[in-house]
């Protein structure tokens, strides 16, 4: 596989996946062209030794699993998260100004705010509709051109503009969205997208999960195209790369890819990582394949490992004093080992050894990060599931800069050094 042809797919992953839904449901489709069949939560299981399976939650959720040959003993968990800070439409987001009408928005995450003025904005997400014969349904809508804007007040009303003026998201970020328009203008128009997308005709919009996002593609950049600039590399980066492992993998291994929903809102949802999914998932392939009861499920937890992978923060070339000077990861320079004595991130000695291995195996660099001890560490899904499920477990990421923004950058390279990784990683007869 070409390092080109996996970069292109994930240009057009990233440009596909503006929200969590449209995310999972690209890796979806991906998994049922490669033979996976799709299970349904709400219906009894029957799972062979072999299969390749997964299942979905909340439609912004997915589990895939590939179950092994011989018996159901260890297993190699990969995670990551499909969610990024934003800009979430309030329910009832119309407003008036000025004569524009706005959107009402709602900060979803630890959002980076400053970018977001004056971009290209398109709108997405999950609207639920009524149709005609009563029929209820969730549809995913993507309005992937210019439908909105945040524009900057110029500097001559604003002179301390440059003099780190705080934002107001309540007041100051609502987007223009249509001139002399009014409020039933919204779900006019959101009805009109709907047919034009999905065909959906004379149905009535129940409610509405939707968010602005930059409308800006995806692209490679710099003179040898070493970067990745596009939105929402923080975590749908690791997302790509946790599936490209799985599905070429050899098969002879258990495999298993996680990837939540609402981590940067803390996971703790039906369908987060502090929530039952992956442990409901597990205990009930485990009950047909593996030893049973609660003896057996704690058995094959503890035989396994996870691989928790998020991305980590890249050595700024202006800001270097925001590194501990022995921990500086650079772009390009090989997947970050994550470290943090208060458990912000679940790696320890043993985890690391493991992946430090695999690395060498693979023939990848491998980098550590530590945050400076007079600055506060970010967190993963890693601690959470450790936490609720037991798994021993290490914290990785490919490094990136300006994390949280709406146009995040990261190492083209360190896209192929991570892939291999977790293919060893996926074909590794033993753990420990």
């Amino acid at each position: 596989m070409s390092r080109e042809a996996r970069l292109e797919r994930l240009l057009e992953f990233l440009h596909r996946s503006p929200t969590p839904w449209h995310a999972v449901s690209a890796m979806a489709e991906r998994l049922d062209a490669a033979g996976f069949r799709r299970l349904d939560e709400s219906q009894a299981w029957e799972v062979s030794p072999g299969e390749r399976l997964y299942v979905t939650r909340n439609g912004s959720s997915i589990v895939a699993l590939q179950l092994p040959h011989d018996g159901l003993e260890a297993l190699r968990m990969i995670g990551a998260h499909t969610d990024s800070p934003g800009l979430r439409l309030k329910p009832n987001a119309a407003q008036l100004s000025a004569g524009w009408l706005q959107l009402g928005v709602e900060l979803y995450g630890g959002a980076l705010l400053a970018p977001w003025f004056d971009r290209d904005l398109g709108l997405a997400g999950r609207v639920h509709v009524r149709h005609p014969d009563g029929r209820i349904e969730g549809v995913l809508l993507q309005v992937d051109r210019s439908v909105a804007i945040i524009p900057s007040l110029a500097i001559h009303l604003d002179r301390e503009v440059n003099n780190g003026r705080p934002i107001n998201a309540q007041t100051q970020m609502p987007p223009v969205f249509l001139q002399g328009g009014d409020k039933p203008d919204l779900q006019r128009l959101l009805l009109e997208w709907l047919e034009e997308q999905s065909g959906v005709v004379g149905a009535e919009i129940l409610d509405f999960e939707l968010a602005l996002y930059d409308v800006q593609p995806p692209a490679l950049v710099g003179v040898g195209r070493e970067l990745i600039a596009s939105a929402r590399l923080d975590n749908l980066l690791s997302c790509f790369i946790g599936l490209e492992a799985l599905l070429e993998s050899d098969g002879s291994q258990g495999v298993v890819l996680v990837a939540n929903d609402h981590e940067e809102v803390g996971s703790a949802s039906a369908c987060g990582a502090q929530g039952p999914f992956l442990g409901d998932v597990l205990r009930r392939v485990n009950a047909q394949l593996g030893e049973p009861g609660d003896e057996g499920f704690i058995r094959l937890i503890q035989a396994s490992r996870m691989i928790s992978c998020d991305n980590a923060h890249a050595l700024h070339p202006n800001f270097t004093d925001k590194h501990d000077a022995a921990h500086g990861p650079a772009l390009n320079g090989g997947p970050v080992i994550k470290v943090n004595a208060n458990q912000r991130y679940a790696t320890n000695s043993a985890t690391a050894a493991l992946f430090r291995d695999l690395c060498r195996e693979a023939d990848v660099p491998v980098q550590t990060f530590v945050t400076r001890a007079d600055m506060g560490c970010g967190s993963t899904i890693g601690p959470i599931t450790a936490t609720e499920l037991g798994v021993p477990t290490l914290d990785v990421g490919v490094p990136q800069w300006a994390m949280h923004s709406i146009r995040e950058t990261a190492g083209s390279r360190d896209v192929e050094y991570l892939t291999r990784a977790l293919i060893a990683f996926a074909n590794r007869p033993r753990l420990a």
